[in-house]
């Protein structure tokens, strides 16, 4: 295969045709082809193909002098396709890896065209060194992030040991897609110099950008201990406190940040999400409108306008501006959420066409701040999960075990009505919803090895009971019932009966390809990577409902409410009194009422959970049937 033309726009085109060739190379020659194009079948083989593969990737690709942005794109397109082949996840790490090292390493990091007057990565004199380094703060200042990046490489290629270059080289990459890459950067620059708050800052931002919330807390608090008038960090800090639930604490990091200053483009994003997540949308289009006064291609706020109401064809306005702030040069990850916006406007107006190829293209991009979704591995904890808790393990009673009947799990897959069942359920005068509390998650983390392979012992049942209660009780210490609406509490019933057997659960099942095209157009964190392909979504929903059964099997009689949403939506008032009945709790009319409940709702149906009961969402995928060819064979999964 000879190349012999490339641009940035067809990066993605080039590394598809690599990863193609080598597949189609493994599965005609020698034992790989018994593989099914799985890669080569041993350690001496892989090594043959490897030295093939790297004399092609010198003979073809080295000529063409790929800056950072192109080996990026090329890269990653070639890894992914390698996985869409069926290439084992190891090899195609592999294989990526050598590539990008060989690129690398053979001077390839900049076309002619790329380079700037300091010339080649050689050892120059110190004036040449400052020159590169005044070229790449240059080319970050005025937003040129490829040339920046090439100039921050060649210079610590001189100077490793200079923090603030590592800093900004990561935040070139961020830019341009290369998370990985970049929390490298950041994560060094805090090793060569740990009281730095920008690198703090920088990589705090990232790991909430990948979806890591939870760890980005800390070095966003760093930064702020470092430099406590930091008023970034305290903006940062707020939108991630906004996602972990605190609301309260959020609000007064971002006032006070809007008081320092009040025009701080970010700040007036993260209240305007927060506004929304309270269901007081005039105040978030006013935050939003306010932001777009002062940045008119701010991503962020075209997004967020359309998430606060359904879009009319009335709203070509907004397109524009939406659109332009697409081909204004975005990162990534903000076009990406830009392209799920689109997506929405063109759904809510039926063009459904362009509504999926939006969609589409929203997911690609975020795939790039992804890890990919491990099939192999998501069939083995269903495995022990359904081995570790079996029917005979949950009838046993547990030693430190909890009697308390307050937690209240609301489960299913994500976009398939928990949202609104939570609602409904919180609406009830005895009732508080606590969101999305990530106690059993963190609690998995922290004891894997025991609670995944059977229910924890006497000690360890104490402790994450009286943990939880804790956490229960700072939301509503005096509820009678509190809700936890954690879509993937679902992985983990077992555990949870064990240590609360009076709990009750309620699971929500919606028509799982409707629920799989939601999560396919829903601009989820990138931690979610199942939902960014369909055919990963298939196989998610697969595992996710051989789980289920298995927890409607073996749990006790009693402990689970199926709550099929279709009917829900069409006979409200029988199921609500349903599972107020289930809750152990009196019938108030308020449950019927749910969309005039004010509380902060902070997942993706913020916006639903506020109107009163619809079916336009039944059989939505019906619209797309002719794009979800991987969802179809989920008919009748229910």
């Amino acid at each position: 295969m000879v190349l012999n033309w490339f641009n940035a726009r067809e990066a993605t085109d080039v590394g598809t045709a690599l990863a193609d060739d080598f597949v189609l190379q493994t599965a005609t020659h020698g034992p790989g082809k018994q593989r099914n194009a799985a890669g080569p079948a041993n350690e001496k083989e892989l090594q043959k193909f490897l030295q093939k593969f790297l004399q092609q990737i010198d003979r073809d690709v080295q000529p063409l002098r790929l800056n950072v942005f192109k080996r990026a794109k090329l890269a990653n397109s070639f890894k992914w396709r390698l996985l869409e082949k069926g290439v084992e996840r190891g090899i195609a790490d592999e294989l990526t890896q050598a590539m990008v090292l060989r690129l690398s390493a053979r001077g390839a990091g900049a076309a002619p065209s790329d380079r700037t007057s300091a010339g080649p990565a050689r050892r120059p004199g110190s004036g040449k060194v400052h020159t590169l380094l005044v070229a790449a703060e240059e080319h970050l200042k005025q937003g040129a992030y490829v040339e920046a990046a090439n100039c921050y490489e060649q210079f610590l290629a001189l100077e490793p040991r200079h923090a603030a270059a590592r800093n900004n080289l990561g935040v070139a990459l961020s830019r341009l897609g290369q998370y990985k890459e970049a929390e490298a950067q950041f994560r060094r620059a805090i090793g060569i110099k740990p009281n730095y708050p920008e690198a703090h800052f920088n990589l705090g931002n990232l790991l909430r950008a990948k979806g890591l919330v939870m760890e980005a807390e800390m070095p966003l608090r760093r930064a702020l201990k470092l430099k406590p008038a930091f008023v970034d960090a305290q903006i940062s800090l707020g939108r991630t406190l906004i996602i972990l639930g605190r609301v309260s604490d959020a609000r007064v990091l971002l006032e006070k940040a809007v008081r320092l200053a009040p025009r701080h483009l970010d700040a007036l994003l993260a209240l305007g999400f927060l506004s929304g997540r309270e269901g007081r949308f005039s105040d978030a289009e006013s935050f939003f409108k306010r932001a777009l006064e002062i940045d008119a291609k701010a991503g962020s706020a075209w997004s967020g306008l359309a998430h606060l109401r359904k879009m009319t064809a009335e709203d070509s306005a907004w397109l524009k501006g939406a659109q332009a702030s697409v081909d204004s040069g975005v990162d990534p990850l903000t076009e990406a959420n830009l392209h799920f916006a689109i997506g929405k406007y063109y759904n809510d107006v039926g063009d459904f066409t362009r509504a999926f190829r939006s969609y589409q293209r929203a997911n690609e991009l975020t795939r790039t701040g992804a890890e990919p979704y491990d099939r192999d591995a998501r069939k083995r904890f269903v495995d022990d999960q359904i081995r570790a808790y079996s029917r005979e393990a949950l009838a046993q009673a547990r030693s430190g075990a909890s009697d308390s009947v307050q937690p209240v799990l609301v489960v299913g897959m994500p976009r398939s009505g928990t949202s609104l069942v939570e609602q409904i359920i919180a609406s009830h005068p005895a009732v508080r919803g606590a969101g999305e509390l990530s106690f059993w998650v963190q609690a998995v983390r922290k004891h894997a090895t025991s609670v995944l392979q059977g229910p924890p012992d006497h000690r360890l049942t104490g402790q994450l009971a009286q943990g939880y209660l804790r956490v229960l009780g700072d939301h509503a210490a005096d509820a009678l019932r509190v809700v936890d609406k954690a879509p993937f509490n679902t992985d983990y019933l077992g555990m949870i009966h064990g240590v609360f057997p009076k709990a009750r659960m309620i699971y929500v099942r919606r028509d799982p390809i409707d629920t799989c095209l939601s999560c396919y157009f829903q601009d989820f964190l990138a931690t979610l990577n199942f939902t960014l392909d369909l055919s990963d979504l298939a196989h998610y929903y697969r595992e996710h409902h051989r789980l289920v059964e298995h927890w409607r099997n073996a749990l006790p009689a009693g402990t689970m409410l199926d709550v099929p949403y279709a009917e829900l939506i069409k006979d409200q008032e029988r199921w609500t009194r349903r599972i107020v009945e289930f809750l152990g709790l009196e019938w108030d009319a308020r449950c019927l009422n749910f969309h005039q409940t004010e509380r902060s709702v902070l997942t993706a149906s913020y916006w639903q959970v506020r109107q009163t009961m619809y079916q336009t969402s039944a059989g939505r995928w019906r619209n797309y049937e002719k794009f979800i060819g991987p969802l179809l064979a989920l008919k009748g999964l229910e």
